[in-house]
């Protein structure tokens, strides 16, 4: 029996979207009002999907307690209240919700093993979500 667990997660964070290959002009035209040079702000609500095998003692895919200490540990420290262009991972990526939802699976993935990460979906605004379930890795420094 494969089982799914999905929690979810909240931190803030700003960004700027600009991208050195395009002129002012274009970063403007591209990203709007997320180009402002001082950045702005969001709330995000993060959502990690993962799946396995329940233990058969406990009834568990993994525990809780686990991946909410992976998050408070791995997670956070790097992202709560940061600025996302000056995350090593966004040096040479613009900080595009949708490449923070690829970071956060990778980041996931590679380090949190108690269960298989399926998908990370990221709410950015009422309106906006985006979501990643690994795949493709073009593009990924």
């Amino acid at each position: 029996m494969k089982a799914y667990l999905t929690r979810r997660y909240r931190f803030s964070a700003s960004h700027r979207l600009h991208s050195e290959h395009f002129s002012e002009d274009q970063n403007r035209e591209i990203y709007g009002k997320c180009n402002n040079p001082h950045g702005h702000g969001h709330n995000y609500k993060v959502e990690v999907t993962v799946s396995g095998q329940p233990d058969p003692n406990t009834g568990m895919i993994c525990n809780l307690a686990d991946l909410d200490g992976f998050v408070e540990r791995e997670i956070l420290p790097t992202f709560e209240l940061s600025n996302l262009n000056e995350i090593a991972a966004f040096r040479n990526v613009v900080p595009t919700t949708e490449n923070l939802s690829r970071e956060l699976f990778h980041l996931f993935r590679d380090h949190f093993q108690l269960a298989t990460v399926e998908k990370v979906r990221i709410e950015e605004t009422l309106m906006n979500s985006f979501e990643y379930p690994g795949g493709s890795e073009l593009g990924r420094t």
